[in-house]
Order: structure tokens, then sequence, then C-alpha cells
């Protein structure tokens, strides 16, 4: 299946900061820590991984018209990525996320993204039109694309990230998607949460467990466990979800059983650990089907 992918919202720019263990709550100086910047956030992670797939997509975000919004743009440039930015007069959003040698994270919002950026809705309705499938990612003004997405009725994939049960901030995104992933590291009981989901009318729910691998259930009530890929050193883990995601849905476009999906996800999920960027520079088809047949036979 030749499909065109629509990923709505999310692009920051990111401070990275690495220690050994995160610190104890206590005033103190940290003489030696690893540092970098880098484009983040889930629809830069999702369109470059996507992009270095082979699958056609396009980036629809909000960035501040600034040193760091440039920084951003020049990097999707640089991967040939097809956005639309609008600008946001409050600025590019920024995070600083500390990282511990296992790739646990710590994650500062040090300025926000406008809950309600001016954003150009009919270049967005054109791009909703032309699309085989919409990313919408849980970003605060990506709430005010849903009613357009309501009209159109095209297959909604969302990613709800590390999911706390009853969140209502989710409620909306979790009703208008059809494919649901989200990550059990804040829930108890994440068999129940995603039965719920299925129960409401969900395809396909999809959770993610770091390195203890990832959980499909299918609207069948299929469940698919899929244990993570090991032996790759950890460079940095941000934007491990969204190279799964990505690697999932290159396979399901190529209809894939959803098992097979799982493995693709995975594969690309060890890859970006093992790179500082948010999208290894490795990452390609040709890579991950050879990592395939390696991994998994033929």
């Amino acid at each position: 299946m030749i499909a065109h992918v629509l990923i709505l919202g999310g692009t920051t720019f990111d401070h990275v900061v690495t220690l050994d263990e995160f610190p104890k709550p206590v005033p103190q100086t940290i003489h030696k820590a690893t540092f970098f910047e880098t484009a983040g956030s889930t629809g830069t992670g999702k369109s470059v991984s996507l992009k270095r797939l082979g699958v056609s997509n396009t980036l629809y975000s909000v960035l501040g018209n600034d040193h760091y919004g440039k920084k951003i743009m020049d990097y999707l440039k640089s991967e040939e990525v097809d956005f639309i930015i609008n600008i946001d007069n409050q600025g590019t959003e920024r995070h600083i996320n500390i990282m511990d040698s296992k790739g646990k994270r710590i994650s500062m919002f040090i300025t926000l993204s406008s809950e309600f950026p001016l954003v150009n809705k009919k270049i967005l309705r054109e791009n909703i039109k032309k699309c085989d499938i919409v990313v919408l990612n849980i970003i605060s003004y990506c709430k005010e694309f849903i009613p357009l997405l309501r009209g159109h009725k095209k297959p909604v994939w969302t990613d709800l990230h590390d999911f706390n049960e009853g969140s209502l901030y989710h409620k909306p995104f979790i009703e208008v998607s059809d494919y649901i992933f989200l990550s059990s590291d804040n829930l108890k009981n994440y068999k129940k949460i995603m039965q719920e989901f299925i129960q409401m009318g969900k395809e396909l729910v999809v959770c993610t467990h770091g390195e203890e691998g990832a959980t499909a259930f299918t609207k069948d009530g299929e469940w698919i466990d899929e244990p993570a890929l090991t032996g790759f050193q950890i460079i940095d883990t941000n934007g491990a979800g969204d190279n799964f995601f990505s690697g999932f849905l290159y396979a399901y476009l190529k209809e894939k059983s959803i098992k097979v999906c799982m493995r693709y996800g995975a594969i690309c999920g060890a890859l970006c650990i093992s790179s500082q960027k948010i999208v290894s520079e490795k990452l390609t088809a040709n890579l991950i089907e050879d990592m395939y047949t390696r991994y998994y036979g033929s």
C-alpha cells in the first residue's frame, strides 16, 4: 500500500544532559556531564524516521521566528522532510532533558508552544484531504484540529506516550483516534487500558515497555508480545518510541502482520537509542530489511 501520512504537531529544540545517575535532591556541583543540543519532539521524530524509511509524509507544526526555530527548520531541510510551519509568537518550544546511563529521563519544558497559535486552517484542510493517514500528536494546540479530522474521516493514529489512566487531557485525542500507541510507564494495569480502548471501537492498541519490549492488542482480541532487541549501546533514548511507531507503520503499510510490524518497530527503536540524534543517521529501509533478516530470518 502506497500512502501519504500527515503528521500534526510536535517540534521542539532540546538541550540534553547525560549523567551516570540522576543527582540526589540536595545542593551540589556536578563537574562533568555530557551535553548536546538537537531538534526534538514527537513530530520531528516521526516525520524524519518515516522519511528515512521511504514513507511519504508531511509535517505540520508551529515554531517561533527565532534562533531555535531556524535550527529545527535547518534540520528538517537537511533530512528532506516536507514540512509546513506556522509562526508561533510565543517562540519555539524548548526542553531540557536530563538522562541517566540507563536511558531514563527527566524532562523539563522551559518554554511552551502557544495553546492557541494562529494556524492556516485552509492549508491544513487541503493536506488532510490529500493524505491517507493522519498522525495526531498530543500537543496542546492539536486539539484545535480535531473537529477538522472528524469531518474528513481519515484513519487517525495517535501516540499517547506516558499516558496516565483517567487523564482528561488525553480524552479528545483518544476519542478521535482509530489506532493508539502508548507507554506502560505510568500504568499499573496496561492490559486493562488496552482492552478498554478496543471496547471503545479502536482498531488496534500498541503499548511499549522500553527495554521490556511491547504488547499489541487487536480488535479481534489477539494479544501479541514482542521483546526489545538487545546488545545495542545506549547513547540517548530520546525518540525511541517515535522510531518504534515509524518502524511499525512502515511495515503496516506493506501489509505485514502485526507481529512482524512489532519487530520492525523494535529494530527502529534499537537503532534510535544508539545515536545522539532523535533519528539514527544510519536508518534506511535497506538497513532495517537487512536487520530483520539477521534477527528474525526471512
